[in-house]
């Protein structure tokens, strides 16, 4: 009996509904206007059954939806043809899925130029990781970068550039430090991971200057060494590194009602605890006080929005080897597909959205009920696909986090475990799917999920 009403729960749950009729449009998504709710505060530490209504999940996505676009045309319109390049602006563009316009167009071949010319001879290995970053999220391979009848590899070059200027400098200055942090980083995207000397190092500054005044680079070792953490011996440093900054983070936005740092820091300070929520585990992070912050602020600056950006749409600099085909050195269906620009008024024409030809998803798992655990992606799938094929991307993409198990019934498929947890019947918990915070009313082998829109799958109580 118990089983059979995980089932029913899981498969037809309706217990959630007020509101869904006053911003059903905007739950649902479209082409061109993302649905990425990330209120995951009220995840961490409420059960399905207090969640928050549906239109108030809602009114957060049109004010984020909102400030999303208004950023992306900002930072096209600071693309200048006679100034240097600013390969961050390319990588905030790709993680925020405005990878087909001009601007984009002109940005990566531009890259891709300046690469092959002055890689070697004029960049510094912060500026190169940078490069590496932009292109993997570009779905270009930093291996073999092509340009001017000239191929080049940049992986050799950043490993040299980086040894060379810790050899010079150490990692003494904060400068150097924040350069190192994102050599690591770029590094660790491509799966290179022979420079734990480098490593640790990074991870004994990040502790003895957990309570430094300098937000960016503390983030940004952040950002490398969860990326390191599963491929290194230095676990336990590693873990104490990233327990201490965040939590100081965490203190420090308490104390400033929601400021981390100063409104600059912000973007790197939010894809930092977007990334490294088991270090701070079981602590809350209130998102909803953080993200008021930006919302609140008119961002000019560029290089500023290239980094708010990616935390707005639910990434981090650490998706720039996940996003596409980055990771797979394959073109994805979301890339390959040509696009025309929805928004333009300068003589760059700007953004766009994928057409539903291919979507985009984002899938979430969350566990609160005992060894909490939270863990976001966002997959690309042919337009009309069921939950269970997004749940499959996913799966396929990175099996050590959201592999699952299902059990044929009458009912269709039934989600039984996901990442290794198991719903139990003398225990009476399950695997609840959710979507703009309300129960999904069909089961995954039929429910369809609509461009951009957030599915969460909740371990719940019945």
């Amino acid at each position: 009996m118990a089983y059979s009403i995980a089932v029913l729960l899981a498969l037809a749950s309706a217990t959630v509904t007020q509101g869904c009729g006053e911003c059903q449009f905007s739950c649902s998504g479209t082409a061109d206007r993302p649905v990425t709710l990330q209120e995951d505060e009220w995840m961490m530490h409420r059960a399905p059954g207090d969640l928050p209504s549906v239109a108030e999940g809602c009114q957060a996505t049109v004010t984020r939806d909102h400030l999303v676009q208004k950023l992306l045309q900002r930072m096209e319109k600071s693309v200048k043809f006679d100034e240097p390049l600013n390969p961050s602006i390319l990588l905030a563009m790709n993680l925020a899925g405005a990878t087909h316009g001009h601007v984009h167009n002109w940005l990566l071949r531009e890259i891709k130029k300046d690469a092959v010319e002055r890689a070697q001879k004029d960049l510094t290995s912060g500026q190169v990781a940078l490069y590496v970053l932009a292109l993997l999220s570009s779905c270009q391979d930093p291996r073999h970068v092509h340009a001017r009848g000239k191929t080049i590899n940049l992986i050799p070059i950043l490993k040299q550039k980086m040894n060379k200027e810790i050899s010079k400098n150490g990692t003494q200055g904060l400068t150097t430090w924040y350069t190192e942090s994102l050599d690591i980083l770029a590094l660790c995207l491509v799966k290179e991971y022979d420079n734990q000397d480098a490593v640790k190092a990074v991870a004994e500054e990040l502790l003895k200057h957990k309570s430094s005044p300098d937000v960016d680079t503390r983030a940004m070792a952040v950002l490398a060494l969860v990326c390191a953490y599963n491929h290194t011996d230095k676990q336990h440093l590693i873990h104490d590194a990233l327990k201490a900054v965040t939590n100081d983070f965490l203190d420090e936005q308490e104390r400033h009602n929601g400021m981390i740092g100063d409104i600059y820091s912000m973007g790197l300070a939010l894809q930092a605890l977007e990334t490294s929520s088991e270090f701070y585990a079981p602590r809350k992070w209130d998102r909803a006080q953080a993200f008021s912050v930006v919302y609140n602020h008119e961002y000019q600056q560029p290089m500023a929005i290239a980094q708010v950006l990616p935390p707005l749409v639910g990434k981090s600099y650490l998706n720039a080897g996940r996003w596409g085909c980055a990771a797979t050195n394959g073109m994805s269906p979301c890339q390959q597909l040509p696009l025309s620009p929805i928004l333009g008024t300068t003589a760059i024409p700007t953004w766009s959205r994928p057409p539903v030809a291919s979507i985009t998803v984002q899938f979430s798992i969350t566990n609160t009920l005992k060894n909490y655990f939270h863990y976001s992606t966002s997959v690309c799938v042919p337009d009309n696909s069921t939950l269970l094929q997004v749940m499959k991307v996913a799966r396929n993409e990175k099996p050590d986090i959201f592999r699952f198990k299902t059990k044929k019934t009458s009912w269709g498929p039934f989600v039984t475990s996901i990442h290794g947890l198991a719903g139990n019947d003398t225990k009476r918990t399950y695997w609840q799917f959710f979507s703009c915070w309300s129960p999904l009313q069909e089961g995954v082998g039929t429910y369809k999920p609509k461009n951009w829109e957030h599915i969460q799958a909740i371990f719940s109580t019945y």
